[in-house]
């Protein structure tokens, strides 16, 4: 199991790249993650949500996405709620529990879920949230010390040691520990390291001669191009290629749709929150939402729905995906209170309108059809492959064109240089990436993104596999023949 000392210090990185290292030599290995809170999410064959970093680390082992990887999915949709999707489902009346309600609901089918990967793993690599030292939280953990105790796992916890006082943060976190969980930390990993090694004696052995845990890894800095579980790992952007500005939603969701996008050699896409960040910028971007009302309405009142609406009226086209491609239309309505309830003017890029419905549509599309219109006419004809996670249904108005459709439901609209989708990962579709990128007049790259994220995770996997004690880790679990 990979634990970490805090939020954002490379658990999922990790666990992916583990995930890839074990696979790679021929273990069984699945990925779990008992309870995530992201809204960026992945659907399954089946329909169902899970985590998209769990869906990576499915990837990484060589198996398809199934949602009892992560059978609880918290997707916040205000500051103080959230959607709780259970075993791939949304789940109101769980949502609906105070939150020390909800253990006795969820940890069965936390625990139903690890055995039966057990069943059909010769390995499972847990990962945690957040911290397992925060106190306030162990009576109602599911994802922490609960699940490597149920399991009786080999830990190895994680230091952001870039952000600084990690060795202050490993010891801290074990010390908090009740001592049954600390025995169960078998490894400490300073992750994100710059600089020489050399520099960091004596504190590993001073830590291990205090805690008896040994370090058992070093892990240098690497940026790279898998999805970020969490929004605050983006980037703001910026350097040089043709300039995409991507609006930064207060409930942003599913950003990773424009990785193809930001991976294309040539391109830069910037994270923008305010309007003097759409200056200058070839195209707009605007993404997925978890609440289309509440962040249209902070598009407005933040000044950024007229500052896209003026670039758009002098010609810069201007992107929406799923909720972003709600708020193009010219009205946006929750009259059940699935959101933000009420309802609210769109940009008006669009002419149809929205309303969000009870009902939730999650299902992966391959056989959504490219019809004659908008700036894709040249792909008439050709599939795209994607997913859907909303709520609503829109409907086309006056002089929308329907582009891209399927069994005869409009899946996204275009008129002028506006268009929208609620094809998630249309981007990562080869021929759509270069032909929008070439009515930009920038070239696309020649290699697929498929193909690159392969690449990618077999990069991370070699950076990782060549900077932790891999004998060390595989003998805490019975494989160390693997590295004899």
């Amino acid at each position: 199991m990979v634990q970490g000392t805090a939020s954002g210090v490379g658990k999922s990185f990790l666990t992916a790249a583990l995930c890839r290292v074990f696979a790679r030599r021929g273990v069984r290995v699945l990925p779990f993650k008992a309870q995530n809170m992201s809204n960026n999410a992945a659907v399954t064959a089946d329909g169902g949500e899970m985590g998209r970093a769990q869906a990576l680390q499915a990837r990484a082992a060589g198996v398809a996405p199934d949602v009892r990887m992560n059978p609880v999915l918290l997707k916040p949709v205000a500051d103080t709620r959230s959607d709780v999707v259970l075993m791939g489902r949304s789940r109101p009346e769980l949502s609906a529990l105070h939150w020390h309600a909800r253990r006795e609901r969820l940890w069965p089918a936390v625990t139903d879920a690890l055995a039966e990967l057990r069943a059909d793993a010769d390995l499972v690599i847990a990962e945690g949230a957040g911290s397992p030292a925060e106190t306030n939280l162990r009576a109602t953990d599911i994802v922490n010390m609960a699940v490597a105790r149920h399991a009786d796992a080999a830990v190895l916890l994680a230091a952001d040691i870039d952000r600084g006082g990690a060795f202050a943060s490993l010891y801290g976190t074990w010390a908090l520990l009740d001592e049954a969980d600390r025995g169960l930390i078998r490894g400490f990993v300073l992750n994100r390291f710059r600089g020489d090694a050399r520099l960091l004696a004596p504190a590993p052995a001073d830590l291990e001669a205090r805690t008896g845990v040994p370090t058992v890894g070093v892990v240098p800095y690497t940026r790279h191009r898998l999805p970020e579980e969490d929004a605050f790992g983006l980037e703001a952007g910026g350097g040089e290629g043709l300039p995409i500005a991507a609006i930064r939603l207060p409930h942003l969701a599913n950003f990773d749709d424009l990785d193809p996008l930001a991976a294309e050699p040539g391109v830069s896409v910037r994270w923008v929150d305010r309007p003097q960040g759409i200056e200058g910028a070839a195209a707009i971007v605007i993404p997925g939402t978890r609440n289309t009302l509440a962040d249209l309405r902070w598009l407005w009142e933040s000044g950024l729905a007229a500052a896209i609406r003026a670039r758009a009226a002098a010609g810069t086209p201007v992107v929406g995906l799923c909720g972003g491609y709600q708020v193009l239309g010219a009205r946006v309505a929750d009259p059940h209170g699935i959101e933000d309830g009420g309802e609210c003017a769109g940009l008006g890029l669009l002419a149809g309108s929205t309303v969000l419905e009870r009902g939730k549509t999650t299902r992966v599309r391959a056989d959504a059809v490219v019809a004659a219109h908008g700036p894709f006419s040249a792909l008439a004809g050709s599939a795209l492959g994607g997913y859907e996670i909303h709520h609503g249904r829109t409907t086309l108005g006056d002089g929308d064109q329907a582009w891209i459709a399927a069994g005869g439901e409009a899946l996204g609209a275009a008129a002028g240089t506006a268009w929208g989708t609620y094809l998630h990962s249309v981007f990562g579709n080869d021929g759509l990436r270069r032909a929008w990128l070439q009515t930009l007049r920038a070239g696309g790259s020649v290699e697929g993104w498929e193909a690159r994220v392969e690449r990618e995770i077999d990069r991370v996997a070699d950076h990782v596999e060549e900077n932790m004690d891999m004998p060390r880790i595989a003998a805490m679990i019975g494989r160390e023949h693997l590295w004899s």
